[in-house]
């Protein structure tokens, strides 16, 4: 028996557990992180800045980056794609974990009835009323996902993923160039390098399984 014919034995029901745990461990960890790295400080983003909408709408963005990866990561045989979806994953809880600890640190409500996207008035759009975030998959979608298996699970989680980070980008791009605190503008450089990055890693992955990029959001 091949090692990966033992791995591909253990219970997913341990996986997933164990996911989980770690899942709620970034989140909390995210938050600390919010609280060491100077949010504090006496003169805080208030309620309809770019970093409060950046925060929130962020870390929506990201929720449904998770959701797929948790999906991918116990229904795919491909190791290379259950990795991907792992890092995914992990790295995007902790992101959400950090956000949401610095709304509560700039004394801001984590949810609010506010407009989606309205933080970002002045790109192309995107914040008008009724704006759409970038990149999100449908319900229609999410639900022909989880349909699926094999091959043909794994290539349109590699689409929509790309989709998902190409969206997040234009997100970060302006919280970068408009947000007020040091702490957004260093998250938004960070997910314009690893988003970019991975999106160029699933597009090959993508090609090496037969499939093709969906539209740009």
């Amino acid at each position: 028996m091949t090692q990966q014919q033992v791995n591909r034995q253990q219970p997913r029901w341990l996986v997933a557990v164990l996911a989980t745990v770690i899942a709620v461990a970034l989140l909390v960890a995210g938050g600390a992180v919010a609280v060491l790295t100077g949010v504090g400080a006496p003169t805080v983003p208030a309620e309809g800045s770019v970093d409060a909408g950046f925060a929130r709408d962020m870390s929506t963005h990201h929720r449904q980056a998770v959701t797929m990866a948790g999906l991918i990561r116990d229904r795919s045989d491909d190791s290379e794609i259950q990795l991907l979806a792992y890092d995914i994953e992990s790295t995007q809880n902790n992101q959400i974990g950090m956000m949401q600890g610095w709304l509560q640190v700039w004394g801001l409500p984590v949810n609010t009835s506010a407009e989606q996207m309205a933080w970002m008035s002045g790109h192309r759009g995107m914040g008008m009323p009724g704006g759409v975030m970038p990149g999100m998959a449908t319900p229609d979608e999410l639900d022909e996902l989880r349909g699926l298996s094999g091959d043909e699970l794994d290539v349109r989680f590699l689409q929509l993923m790309i989709r998902h980070h190409q969206g997040a980008v234009p997100m970060a791009d302006y919280a970068l160039a408009h947000a007020d605190t040091d702490v957004v503008r260093r998250l938004a450089q960070k997910i314009i390098e690893s988003q970019s990055a991975e999106v160029l890693t699933m597009e090959q992955m993508l090609r090496e399984r037969g499939g093709s990029v969906l539209p740009p959001p």
